[in-house]
């Protein structure tokens, strides 16, 4: 009597196993083909411009002298990191950049997800797109041309700072606002704010996007108000990518700009405005001492990853969104 299977019953087949290990790597490699090769241009410019170049950090720990190969020159050890931590300038420097980086950080993310929310909440198509425009433009402009339009606007006799705060009353006598440096972050500060916060509001848009859209409705007939739908809708909905580009933001700490100090810095604001990417031009490069000037940048490399991995590993512990 031969064994037949039952349609009804079929023999459960095996399922098929996956790939483990090396294997599953090279196969989601073959799967992913398309986007590996997309990649690969990026991947290339990665390994010539940021990590081949690497191989000039050696110049910090030399007497570095430009006419000598790089494996012949004079070892100097940890002398140039010993000078950089002595040097009362230095941190000086570090404290404008630290108050500058913090400063445009917390502003940028302020004015950037306001302005967003703001936009999203606009129900006239037209004027929404004339303020998103006009708020963009200043982000094309370069810092020479913006530093030339925050100088007249600040000027003591033309200024229309200065004519807006005589007229108000609120000030008897002009100000040079780029001659007294305790008010050289500030400025800075706004200045980066009027500049860029229409085109870091593009991504905060995008997310509210992604936001379901039945939540409002869902919201709205329940009796929630508009500031209701978003504090308990819209805020959430773009917790992560907030915190994604905090952490982000976080590995930038020490990167508080170059164009905008250097051009808006005079001898009356330099306490305040030196940062330290300016110290390194002046004590570094154009003074000879590459050495210095290759230290300084380890420092920064170094903070950078620090704060980049610690905020990573808080959002992580959280429970929050995070890069890795």
């Amino acid at each position: 009597m031969s064994l037949q299977t039952s349609p009804i019953n079929p023999i459960p087949k095996e399922p098929a196993k996956k790939p483990i290990g090396i294997k599953l790597f090279i196969h989601k490699c073959i799967e992913q083909r398309a986007l590996l090769l997309m990649s690969l241009p990026f991947l290339i410019w990665l390994i010539i411009f940021r990590y081949v170049p690497l191989a000039g950090w050696a110049i910090a720990f030399q007497d570095f002298r430009p006419a000598r190969p790089l494996l012949e020159q004079e070892w100097a050890g940890m002398k140039h990191f010993v000078f950089l931590f002595t040097d009362p300038r230095f941190f000086e420097v570090l404290r404008n950049t630290l108050a500058m980086s913090l400063i445009n950080l917390v502003l940028g993310f302020v004015t950037a997800i306001g302005l967003a929310i703001l936009l999203n909440e606009l129900r006239n198509i037209a004027f929404k797109r004339v303020v998103q425009t006009i708020s963009y433009m200043p982000h094309f402009l370069s810092w020479v041309v913006a530093a030339g339009l925050v100088s007249a606007v600040l000027s003591v006799e033309t200024g229309i700072v200065n004519i807006i705060l005589n007229n108000l009353g609120i000030i008897r006598e002009n100000i040079m606002w780029l001659g007294v440096g305790e008010y050289f972050w500030g400025i800075i500060g706004a200045a980066d704010v009027w500049k860029n916060v229409g085109w870091n509001t593009i991504i905060y848009l995008a997310a509210i996007t992604m936001i379901d859209t039945e939540q409002f409705e869902a919201a709205e007939i329940d009796g929630a108000s508009r500031l209701q739908r978003i504090w308990y809708i819209t805020l959430p909905g773009m917790k992560p990518v907030i915190i994604i580009l905090l952490i982000m933001n976080l590995g930038y700490i020490l990167e508080s700009g170059f164009e905008a100090q250097y051009l808006l810095m005079n001898s009356m604001n330099m306490d305040y405005a030196e940062n330290l990417d300016i110290f390194v031009l002046r004590y570094g490069i154009n003074m000879g001492n590459f050495s210095l000037a290759t230290a300084a940048g380890i420092f920064k490399t170094v903070v950078s990853f620090i704060f980049l991995f610690s905020a990573n590993s808080i959002a992580k512990k959280m429970g929050e969104a995070r890069l890795f």
